[in-house]
């Protein structure tokens, strides 16, 4: 990590009030192409779907959890977390699902990365991004819905809860609903542990997306063009909150 990165990365954690010890901060570790893509973590612990997170993000979402509780809410991890594997089946699954309805292949690539990332470039991948709900209420029967977290919605008090106190346990909303940012749609259920990711993503940003692609022989990456990989870059993996830049 150069100077000028880590001054980066300590800023944007600084404005949080959660620079971790640097002793054993992030900002000093070297994070391998496997960790990166989701092919192997030794700070992964956990031992299910739901519980698989980064040690720290999972210290610090029991402190949140805890929090939350004492204002009559609870915080239910549905997606922490993926590995490539896992994501190259979801992605390759709809891939199939929308060639054979007769889209094109380029056409089934942009429906796909609506909602969903290419595998290798998950932000899951790296364990700590989670997708949340209150389980301490009655679950609608997809409950990744946005509607559902705003108005009326079962989970509105959980999301109101959540933008007045999750940045305090480190915590920062990526896909935001501001209407100037491209990319994936606005997932009000997906947060990520800033500590964690925000050095993460920068040493994701030196490594080839296109060549990890082709190496790992993903279906459909015979149509990931130099343009575009450089606009899914731009716009699905880097326009998100700022503050998690």
């Amino acid at each position: 990590m150069t100077r000028n990165e880590f001054l980066k990365i300590s800023a944007a954690l600084g404005t949080l009030s959660i620079l971790p010890s640097w002793t054993s901060s992030p900002l000093f570790q070297n994070f391998t192409r496997e960790q990166l893509i989701g092919k192997g973590n030794p700070d992964i612990v956990g031992d299910s779907y739901l519980s698989k997170m980064h040690k720290d993000t999972a210290i610090a979402l029991g402190k949140m959890q805890k929090e939350a509780a004492g204002h009559g809410i609870k915080i239910e991890v549905v997606s922490a977390y993926r590995s490539f594997q896992r994501q190259k089946e979801i992605f390759e699954g709809k891939y199939r699902k929308y060639t054979q309805e007769g889209a094109s292949p380029l056409e089934a690539l942009q429906k796909i990365i609506e909602y969903s990332t290419i595998p290798g470039t998950s932000r899951h991948h790296w364990g700590t991004d989670l997708d949340l709900i209150d389980g301490g209420v009655p679950k609608p029967k997809n409950v990744l819905i946005a509607d559902h977290f705003q108005g009326t919605g079962p989970f509105c008090k959980m999301k109101e809860w959540m933008n007045e106190h999750a940045a305090s346990f480190g915590f920062l909303e990526v896909y935001t609903d501001d209407p100037q940012r491209k990319g994936f749609h606005y997932e009000p259920w997906h947060f990520s542990y800033a500590p964690v990711s925000i050095p993460m993503l920068q040493a994701f940003k030196k490594l080839d997306v296109k060549k990890i692609l082709s190496e790992e022989k993903v279906l459909g990456s015979a149509h990931f063009s130099e343009e575009f990989i450089q606009k899914y870059r731009n716009e699905n993996i880097l326009d998100i909150n700022p503050k998690l830049l």
